[in-house]
């Protein structure tokens, strides 16, 4: 499977995403959810909400891509499953699709992408237990990542609107980018927020679109082999083991590493 061709080709319909989601003056084409009475109720600024619409709008538009392309297209059966999106060539190659948004902290910096897990399925890599397909059938694994601003006025929540008043609600993001990249290129050495086990993505802007993460400066086995040997403080006490490195500098220095082709 050509994954850099297909990619891409994914960026040649990033006009037709645009266009789904943004008004001729930037802002986002939502304005909120209506009703069978036609009463529109807005939307927060909440990231799983907008997320989730935003997914939801581009699922058409990757939909047609893969049948232009004769791949089957298969959905997630859960929220939070593996990827959102696998692609299934005509000789039953794979291409995961995993779509994220994020908004920016200032003009240059983003709040970041959560960029699925670094234990199950990551390291077990046979394992279908949370991912559609065993994560080693895939030949590659792409983010979409949306980047959005949000709207410094709020939209008013409680009041009930109707269709008359369409153009004056509030949209809550505007100023959006796309960017198409394989994970591991955007990977950052450090977990996502929370507590999850979750890799997180670099945040600065230019580097995310660009695809100019830490790891590749190495390659993809020097992301996988540290991301596979990674041990937050509560995983390292579980075993009776110490942290073996906090970064990739630390990683670059521990003897059990991986040794790159660079």
């Amino acid at each position: 499977m050509d994954v850099e061709g297909i990619r891409k080709e994914l960026l040649t319909h990033f006009d037709e995403f645009k266009h789904c989601l943004v008004t001729d003056s930037g802002d986002w084409t939502v304005k909120g959810f209506i009703d069978v009475y036609r009463n529109i109720y807005t939307i927060s600024r909440d990231t799983k909400v907008v997320s989730k619409i935003i997914e939801l709008m581009l699922f058409p538009l990757i939909s047609r891509f893969a049948v232009d392309h004769s791949f089957q297209m298969v959905l997630s059966d859960y929220q939070n499953h593996y990827p959102d999106v696998s692609f299934i060539a005509r000789d039953s190659s794979k291409i995961a699709l995993d779509l994220k948004s994020t908004y920016r902290k200032d003009g240059v910096k983003v709040n970041g992408f959560t960029l699925s897990a670094f234990t199950g399925y990551f390291r077990q890599r046979d394992s279908t237990k949370n991912i559609k397909f065993a994560y080693k059938e895939y030949a590659a694994h792409l983010v979409l990542g949306v980047i959005y601003s949000r709207k410094e006025e709020a939209s008013d929540e409680i009041k009930l609107h109707n269709l008359e008043d369409l153009q004056s609600i509030v949209s809550v993001a505007e100023d959006f980018d796309f960017l198409l990249q394989e994970k591991w290129r955007i990977a950052s050495d450090r977990p996502g927020s929370g507590n999850t086990k979750n890799i997180g993505s670099i945040t600065n802007i230019g580097d995310l679109i660009e695809g100019k993460g830490p790891f590749v400066a190495y390659d993809k086995n020097v992301f996988d082999d540290y991301w596979m040997n990674y041990l937050t403080k509560d995983m390292a006490r579980a075993i009776d083991s110490k942290v073996p490195y906090h970064n990739l500098e630390e990683y670059l220095m521990w003897p059990n590493r991986i040794r790159s082709d660079h």
